[in-house]
């Protein structure tokens, strides 16, 4: 499950806006998302980088994140 450290998010609108994000390149993926420490995690089956372009996309800054 592939998992981001993404900065720039501060809210809900922005927690809604990195899920509509992923769900446009995987409608099946399951987005957890912890707001305070901007971790999100994606079960999909698109892979890590594409995943990355769409949170970048959306104006959001979305590194691997480490165990």
């Amino acid at each position: 499950m592939p998992s981001f450290q993404v900065s720039g998010m501060t809210c809900n609108h922005c927690v809604r806006a990195v899920t509509q994000s992923i769900h446009e390149v995987d409608p099946a993926a399951v987005v957890r998302i912890d707001l305070p420490t901007g971790r999100v995690e994606v079960d999909t089956q698109a892979a890590p980088t594409t995943i990355a372009t769409a949170i970048t996309e959306a104006g959001y800054e979305a590194t691997p994140a480490t165990a």
